[in-house]
């Protein structure tokens, strides 16, 4: 499977060599040269079938043989999806007639992140291994990215891990998860900023060819490819399970850097029937203001109660971007030199109704999150986290009687403030994670200047910077 830049330029690359370089040279971001399709009759045989299985079949074409055969590539998943709580690895649970919740967050770190970083640190693990090579990773999180790579990647010894993120906005639990890991290859940076001031300086320093060589730098975000296909497997589980091919759903999507999203469009063009995406936002709006209006501007950000969603900068939304200019690379390179030089997308209201044939827009303020908490909790009894909260709250607004499936996010215990403060009830962690609050921290804090970030990085990266 060859994989291509949306931006045109850098050279084609295979699926090792994609997940190790994640961000494209050109700037742009990796997708396959083409979608492969999974029959009817194979979605059909994914209801009740084990999660790795699943996995198998979906992963399976997006990874050429030769970097990894059947009988490696089954036992990974397999080892992988074992280190989740739950049996069926992302579970649905049914809200009402017509909405399931898909709960993404049974994994080691709380979060719908394991469901990709987990595979991914092995993954690393072993092309590293086969290659006699090391990378350095460096990734921006806005809470829950974070842990995830952390804890996927966490004593690997051909891995030096960096996590930028923005100081003080983050939860207690979604830092604490991050800076209490004691391990020598782990590496914690707080930036006096805001996420997409994070995400910029990564990718800033993927553009920095020299720092980049040098480092043999490497990513974990969702930029990297291998995580979203990694995400792609849930929505066939969940689809199989309530009916396709045979029935299609539409799925709700709280997100902020598009990922976990786009992971749901590629089930799409895989050949996954589904209705639409509702792509739930809070008040860090884009998404919702270009499939409302076509407006594609950037805006300050402004802290939430869904802290990982206050984003204005949506990195994802690049790959669909590139369908929608026709994979013409140059022309979509183009219109995002502009963006970043006036904080407009050209030609926002065209692409607006090409994307609105599948995608449609709601917000959610705090207000209204808090709500959906508390009404979600009188109703069922269930707890539930902001940002599944937002998700939730999008799908109960526009009540069009279709099915729907919303992407619940995170465990509500890493988000213990907002939910107490909607429900009154504080919700525990669970029993592994009942110390967290005892661990000791280990954590850099840093201005909001590239310099800095690289020379710390530069100065902590021991280990990985001989090769």
């Amino acid at each position: 499977m060859p994989y291509v830049s949306t931006r045109g330029t850098a050279p084609v690359l295979g699926f090792e060599d994609v997940l190790l370089a994640g961000l494209a040279t050109d700037g742009g971001l990796y997708v396959p040269r083409e979608w492969p399709q999974i029959t009817p009759a194979a979605i059909r045989a994914m209801d009740g079938a084990p999660y790795h299985e699943v996995a198998f079949t979906v992963i399976r074409p997006f990874v050429e043989a030769d970097a990894i055969g059947d009988d490696a590539l089954r036992a990974l998943l397999a080892e992988t999806y074992a280190v989740f709580d739950h049996p069926a690895v992302t579970p649905l649970r049914q809200m009402d007639s017509a909405t399931w919740l898909l709960e993404l967050f049974h994994g080691p770190t709380l979060a719908f992140k394991d469901v990709a970083l987990q595979l991914l640190g092995r993954l690393f693990e072993r092309i590293l291994a086969k290659r006699g090579e090391r990378v350095t990773i460096v990734g921006a999180t806005s809470g829950d990215t974070g842990s995830a790579a952390i804890d996927a990647c966490r004593d690997r010894d051909n891995i030096d891990i960096f996590i930028l993120h923005p100081a003080g906005r983050v939860s207690e639990v979604q830092r604490r998860q991050m800076t209490t890991v004691d391990a020598a290859n782990v590496h914690n940076i707080a930036i006096e900023g805001t996420f997409d001031d994070c995400q910029d300086m990564v990718k800033a320093m993927f553009n920095d060819v020299e720092f980049r060589r040098d480092l043999n730098l490497s990513a974990v975000n969702s930029i990297n490819w291998a995580r979203i296909v990694a995400q792609t497997v849930y929505y066939f589980v969940a689809a199989a399970a309530l009916g396709a091919p045979d029935r299609a759903l539409t799925f709700v999507v709280p997100t902020g850097n598009f990922g976990n999203v786009y992971a749901g469009y590629v089930a799409h063009r895989m050949g996954l029937p589904i209705n639409r995406f509702l792509v739930a936002s809070n008040r860090n709006d884009i998404l919702t203001r270009f499939f409302e209006r076509g407006d594609m501007s950037m805006a300050p950000v402004v802290p939430s109660l869904s802290p990982s969603m206050d984003i204005q900068v949506s990195s994802n939304f690049e790959r669909l971007l590139f369908e929608l200019f026709d994979r013409q690379g140059d022309a979509l390179a183009a219109s995002m030199t502009e963006f970043r030089k006036s904080g407009t997308l050209a030609a926002g209201g065209n692409l607006r109704e090409q994307a609105r044939a599948l995608f449609s827009g709601r917000r959610r303020d705090d207000d209204q999150t808090l709500a959906t908490i508390g009404g979600i909790y009188r109703t069922t009894g269930e707890l539930v986290d902001p940002h599944t909260a937002v998700g939730l709250g999008a799908a109960l607004e526009e009540d069009d009687g279709e099915k729907r499936v919303v992407l619940a996010t995170a465990h509500p215990a890493k988000f213990p403030d907002a939910v107490e403060r909607a429900t009154g009830v504080r919700p525990g962690l669970p029993p592994r994670l009942a110390d967290l609050f005892d661990r000791p921290e280990r954590m850099s804090t840093l201005p909001n200047a590239l310099a800095s970030v690289q020379d710390y990085v530069r100065n902590h990266a021991q280990r990985g910077a001989s090769r």
